[in-house]
Parts: C-alpha cells; sequence; structure tokens
C-alpha cells in the first residue's frame, strides 16, 4: 500500500463536485460496516458470514460502474466523499469506523478498482485487529503499512513526538532485585489474604504494576462494555438472519423471538431498545428478498403493536404516573416510531397528560404524525371523542388542509359551540375558495362570537361573494339589537366589500333623518361612518364631512377618525 503524509486539512476532494450522487457510496458503508460486524461475530464457513461479505462486493460494483477508484476522508465523526457526508457517527466510540482511523493518523483512503476480490477481507481483519489492540501494540496505520496493498492507497498525518514531555531523570536508580519484588509482593499478598480483603493499592509499588495509560485504558474498555446496548445488538443478529436466511421454518421463528422482544422491552421500559427494533425492521422489510407474503405481513404489522389504542393507552398511562422517566432521547425515539393509527390515541392523551417532560415530546409526536397523515386528521375531525376531534380542527387549519373543508363545514352545522369556533378558525387559515365557501353560513351563526370572527374573516379576505349576506344583516333590524363590536364588525364588512356601490346606504344611516327629523341611534351612525372611511372615495368623503360638526360625541370622534384615513 502507498502511504503519504498529510497536512492538517484531510484531503483535496472535498472542494470538487461528485461525479455522481452520494446514494451508493452510503450503501456501500452501510455493508462494510454490516460485513465488519459479521467478520467479528461469525466463522468464515457461516453462511451469514458469506452473505454479508457477498452483499458487500455488490455494493463495490455498483460503484465501479461510476468510477475506477473511491476516495474517502476521515474527521472525528464522520467520513466524507467529495463534499458529502456518507456516513455520520457523532460517537468517538471503539465501534466508530471514522473514529478509528483517524485517532490513529488516517486521513485519506483511496480504494481501485479489484479491491472487493483481493483485499478486501484482510482490511476486515486489520480493522478487527485494530479494535482489540492494546496500546502497546501495533496502531492501525502501523497494520496498513505492514499488509503492503496493492489496491488501496492512504494518505496520513504525521502526529510527531514534538508535544510529548521528557522523561524526568531524578538521578540514579536503586538496583532492585528480583528477591525483593517477590518478597514483597508475598509480604502483601499475605496480608490481604489475612485480611480477607485484596487491595490493590498494597501492590502498586511493585515493579509489574499497571501504568496510569494502561489502567485508563481498562477502565475504559471496561465501561463500554457495560454501557454498550447488548438487546440491540441480539435485534440487529436476529434481523441479519433473517435476511440472509430464506427458509420459512427459520424466520417464523425469529418473527416470534422479535415478537417476544418488543413485549419484554415494552414491560422493562427500554424504550431505546423498542425503537431500534422497529425501525430496523422497518429497513429490513424494504431489504430483504423473497419474502413471503406471511413474512412481510407480519414485519408491517409488528410496528402497529405499539400504536394499536390499547398498548399506546398503557404506555402513556405508565408514563404519565411514572416518577422516573427515561431520557427525553429515548422517549423521543419511541414517539417517532409511532404510526398513524396512533393519532387518535396520541390527541386524546394531550389533553389529559400531567407529566411536565412527556407532554412536549407527545406534542411533538402529534404535530409530525398530523403533518404526514392528512387522511386520518380529516377523519378524526368527525371523531366521537370530542377531545380527539377539537385537537383535530386546531392543526386542519395550520397545515392548510383542502381535504378537510368537508369535515369542518360539517362540524359548523353542528350544536357544539366550541367546536363551531374552532372550525371557523381553522377554515379561514385554509382560505382557499372552498374554505371560504363553507366558511359562509358563519355570518348567520347564533353565537355572536363566531359571527364576528366569520364576517372579520371575510373583511381580512375582501372575499365579495359573501355580500349579500352581509348587505342582508346590515340593512336588516336585528343589527340594532347586536352590542357595538358585532354592529363595527358588519358595518366594515360591509364597506370593504361593498365599495363606492355602498356609500348611498352608508349616507342615509350617517346624515339621512326619519319620520319627525328622527336619525338613527349613534353607535349605527357611528358604524356607518367607519364604513365610509373604509371605502375611503370621493362620495364617501363628501358624506363624511357632513357630519364633521355632529354634536353627538360618538358620531362626531368616529366621523373625524374615518375622515383621517380617507382620502380627500
Amino acid at each position: 500500500m502507498t502511504a503519504s503524509s498529510a497536512p492538517a486539512a484531510s484531503g483535496g476532494t472535498e472542494a470538487l463536485e461528485s461525479p455522481f450522487p452520494p446514494a451508493p457510496v452510503e450503501e456501500l458503508l452501510r455493508l462494510f460496516i454490516k460485513a465488519g460486524r459479521a467478520h467479528q461475530l461469525y466463522l468464515p464457513n457461516n453462511p451469514i458470514y458469506k452473505g454479508a461479505l457477498d452483499a458487500l462486493r455488490a455494493g463495490f460494483s455498483g460503484i465501479w460502474v461510476q468510477t475506477d477508484e473511491l476516495t474517502l476522508t476521515f474527521t472525528e465523526t464522520a467520513i466524507c466523499w467529495f463534499d458529502h457526508v456518507v456516513l455520520s457517527e457523532p460517537s468517538k466510540s471503539g465501534d466508530s469506523l471514522s473514529w478509528m482511523f483517524f485517532k490513529d493518523g488516517v486521513r485519506e483512503l483511496k480504494l481501485l478498482k479489484g479491491f472487493e476480490d483481493k483485499e478486501v477481507v484482510a482490511l476486515l481483519s486489520i480493522l478487527q485487529r485494530a479494535r482489540k489492540a492494546s496500546p502497546d501494540e501495533d496502531d492501525l496505520l502501523t497494520m496498513l503499512w505492514e499488509a503492503d496493498f496493492a489496491y488501496a492507497r492512504y494518505r496520513y498525518q504525521d502526529l510527531g513526538m514534538d508535544a510529548a514531555a521528557p522523561v524526568a531523570d531524578n538521578g540514579p536508580k536503586p538496583d532492585v532485585k528480583r528477591e525483593q519484588v517477590e518478597s514483597a509482593t508475598h509480604i502483601a499478598v499475605t496480608e490481604s489474604q489475612a485480611s480477607g480483603i485484596v487491595n490493590l493499592s498494597d501492590f502498586d509499588a511493585t515493579l509489574y504494576f499497571l501504568d496510569d495509560d494502561e489502567i485508563e485504558y481498562l477502565q475504559g474498555e471496561i465501561n463500554r462494555e457495560y454501557e454498550e446496548d447488548l438487546r440491540s445488538r441480539v435485534t440487529s443478529t436476529l434481523l441479519d438472519i433473517f435476511e440472509q436466511q430464506s427458509k420459512s421454518a427459520v424466520r417464523d421463528e425469529i418473527l416470534e423471538i422479535l415478537d417476544g422482544t418488543l413485549v419484554n422491552l415494552l414491560a422493562t421500559g427500554h424504550f431505546r431498545g423498542v425503537a431500534h427494533l422497529l425501525r430496523e425492521v422497518q429497513a429490513t422489510s424494504q431489504r430483504a428478498t423473497d419474502l413471503a407474503s406471511e413474512h412481510k405481513k407480519a414485519l408491517f404489522e409488528l410496528p402497529l403493536r405499539l400504536s394499536a389504542p390499547e398498548s399506546l393507552r398503557q404506555l402513556l398511562q405508565s408514563l404519565d404516573d411514572a416518577a422516573d422517566l427515561p431520557p427525553q432521547a429515548e422517549l423521543m425515539e419511541l414517539f417517532d416510531q409511532l404510526r398513524p393509527i396512533a393519532l387518535g390515541t396520541v390527541f386524546s392523551w394531550l389533553a389529559r397528560m400531567q407529566n411536565p417532560r412527556v407532554r412536549p415530546l407527545l406534542e411533538a409526536a402529534a404535530a409530525r404524525l398530523a403533518s404526514l397523515n392528512t387522511t386520518e386528521l380529516v377523519r378524526l375531525i368527525l371523531a366521537q371523542e370530542r377531545e380527539v376531534s377539537l385537537e383535530a380542527i386546531r392543526r386542519a387549519g395550520p397545515l392548510k388542509t383542502p381535504a378537510a373543508v368537508q369535515s369542518l363545514s360539517k362540524i359548523l352545522s353542528g350544536p357544539d359551540v366550541e367546536l363551531r369556533q374552532l372550525a371557523v378558525h381553522a377554515l379561514t387559515e385554509i382560505g382557499s375558495p372552498s374554505a371560504l365557501q363553507a366558511l359562509e353560513r358563519g355570518v348567520e351563526d347564533s353565537d355572536r362570537d363566531i359571527r364576528i370572527s366569520t364576517v372579520r374573516a371575510f373583511t381580512a379576505r375582501q372575499y365579495k361573494l359573501v355580500l349579500p349576506r352581509i348587505d342582508a344583516v346590515v340593512k336588516g333590524k336585528a343589527i340594532r339589537e347586536a352590542d357595538l363590536t358585532e354592529k363595527m364588525a358588519f358595518f366594515e364588512a360591509f364597506g370593504t366589500l361593498s365599495g363606492e356601490a355602498g356609500v348611498q346606504y352608508l349616507d342615509s344611516v350617517l346624515n339621512g333623518k326619519g319620520f319627525l327629523g328622527h336619525r338613527e341611534d349613534s353607535e349605527l351612525r357611528a358604524c356607518a361612518a367607519i364604513a365610509l372611511g373604509r371605502i375611503s372615495s370621493g362620495k364617501a368623503t363628501e358624506a363624511l364631512r357632513k357630519s364633521s360638526s355632529e354634536k353627538d360625541v360618538v358620531v362626531r370622534n368616529a366621523v373625524n377618525r374615518a375622515l383621517r384615513g380617507a382620502t380627500p
């Protein structure tokens, strides 16, 4: 293998444009990691190992169709190809492929056509040795140099020894004889056995005790072993077997094990493991070949168990009652695996969830499910459970779902005032022609707040098709019994939508006199003045000026305000 020293930069490929999309390279690295795991767990004659290796070689074939060489660069947490991150590994653990290369100085690896047949197994063996190597053994860079690959090139950064502190010399060392070391060790062991306790500090003066670096390494490996999630690794292994073995009996047994594993993980509160299992099941259902219909159905239905109403209600109840919750990251991963059928249950629990740590995560899950499954959202608008219907209506508006208009129109003609109010807001936010047409019936709604909200929506959007309904209310008797807010809303809508054609009527309300010189009441005349200000034409301004000296303070203030906003 040809090697060269590199500067701090990782290579020159990142500034160039890639010759083809990165998807084949991303898939190749996924297959490489899978083959590395199989190389670590199985013997060379194992069918799973052979299948993983064959899949990796097939992945290289897809690359060689596009190019004759593949250059990868390494950072601490990612592997890059040109300007694309083709593998992201945030954790700097022993299993991180990018970290293994980076920490030993390798910054670039170039693979040539033919590598997959001649040398890929040797590279997998080197990586396995590097994972298990102690600090005193060769590092990855040395192993690559010894391998002397013909179809691979690497670029490395010379880390050097300049920063290393010199070893202090405190004078001549005493000549310690072997007999003295053995005697001191024997005494320490005898004392420890007599006390019944073995204390490592009794041995720290011996010549052969571990140094600080070795102790730190061992502690790190022990911590990593304890922190590793073996259940997730078992799940991945089972699905690897399922993918490689096409025998129906084998796949039936694995599906049965996975089903029991899912129940066990849920019962023990291992939510990260549940999320991992469901995510891998979905990926396997897409990758596995020659799937029988019953196996495909079983893989599809396994994630549905979590989203089923009975299971999800029990899960949410336990989370709401729990004093100690799992980390938020685990709960987020779990909620990300919910399916559309969970939307109704999630909506019903949003109103009753008391745990402040779980509620925002449930809100986020509801938003994601609603945005990705508008068909289910529209169905839930007419749900029998009032809490579910309320939540579905609230979310239909911001999502601007045209398909929800018909269901919202039915709500608008129903008896529930709160639901009708929410339906008005949702239809207003959707704002399509069909939504505004459905909203027209809100002008004659029995609830005063709904009428005001509806009329203001039409005013804001200048929806002129509703003018006949507005005209009938403004010129009718019922408006005189309404409060000032409602009068103002209707007259503003009338002025905005009618334009010049409405000046004559508004002038008659503001300035006209009836039998024996009787005028309209002050509030109605003030509303007419505001409406004329909305029209803001020459005739409207002329009508306003007729009452500019009005004695009635309410009318005069409304006229002056309208004149300030009207064009002369």
